[in-house]
């Protein structure tokens, strides 16, 4: 099942869209409900319940605007550094260069603030030069956690997926290595666009996906997550540890080679600048930086 978060007559929706991807239908759940997006019904399946009836109207997903699938995370979004080989290799000789070098002996786990989430077409706006001159992309795939716990063990973490979503963990570099703690430079507002909807796990095996990115026309990576240096499973086993995973939290799994500073020269991203991030068996997001 596709479930998208959207806006239709200046109200927020949660819908089933078509198989097509062209048509959704609106869940009928209170405004409550629908104000935190599909949290509050991906809990309650999880739990044991239904999904509710939906609208017999047929909307047409161009008529609508669609959100973020969770627009309003409960908490932070976990994420994953370097976790491509390729990836790694590219930021091999970079600032990089002198910090976690064995980047096989455990995943590097940073989050991003829940508030710089935003639509899969909503605008990313660039901080200003005075805060920022090295913004970055980076196409990932998120899994969406369904059934919580804590010490999960990698043997048993597919049980924990609910679904899967896309995301461009959007970087301010020269932040980030200012900081050498990531946090920081990957949370500015609107820096984690997200979408189009999220594909429940019985449609998708995001373990054996492809991701993609393209700036203006120009396709910057193309990576299967069969070549992630660690998998999903052991992602959710390693931030599972000691820490509760509740329903909806969100893990991005990290980014395949070709992002803005690893090209050489280095290419940052400037106003005017279009991303889009396509993800097979779910769709695509894109984004342009202002």
């Amino acid at each position: 099942m596709r479930i998208a978060t959207f806006r239709h007559n200046n109200t927020r929706h949660v819908g089933r869209v078509s198989s097509d991807g062209l048509h959704v239908q609106a869940f009928e759940v209170s405004a409550d409900i629908a104000h935190l997006g599909a949290l509050r019904l991906l809990e309650a399946v999880v739990a044991g319940g239904q999904w509710p009836s939906v609208s017999s109207q047929q909307l047409a997903v161009s008529d609508v605007q669609l959100e973020a699938p969770i627009p309003v995370p409960r908490r932070n979004i976990w994420c994953v550094g370097r976790n491509y080989h390729e990836h790694a290799k590219e930021l091999s000789t970079s600032v990089f260069k002198d910090s976690n070098t064995n980047t096989q002996a455990w995943p590097i786990v940073f989050t991003k603030v829940p508030e710089c989430v935003v639509g899969p077409f909503d605008s990313v706006h660039l901080p200003g030069a005075q805060v920022s001159e090295q913004i970055d992309y980076e196409a990932e795939l998120a899994v969406i956690i369904g059934k919580g716990g804590k010490n999960i063990l990698a043997a048993d973490a597919m049980q924990h997926v609910f679904g899967y979503t896309i995301v461009n963990d959007v970087t301010a570099r020269d932040v980030q290595m200012r900081h050498q703690q990531w946090d920081m430079g990957k949370s500015f507002d609107t820096f984690c666009p997200m979408g189009p909807w999220m594909v429940t796990a019985d449609e998708l095996d995001g373990t054996h996906t492809r991701v993609r990115c393209v700036v203006n026309g120009e396709q910057r990576q193309d990576g299967p997550t069969e070549n992630m240096i660690f998998d999903i499973p052991t992602l959710i086993e390693t931030i599972s540890r000691g820490i509760t995973l509740f329903s909806g939290d969100i893990i991005a799994t990290g980014t395949p080679a070709g992002v803005g500073m690893g090209l050489k020269p280095p290419r940052y991203l400037k106003a005017g600048d279009v991303v889009r991030v396509e993800i097979d068996g779910i769709g695509h997001i894109e984004n342009r930086f202002i």
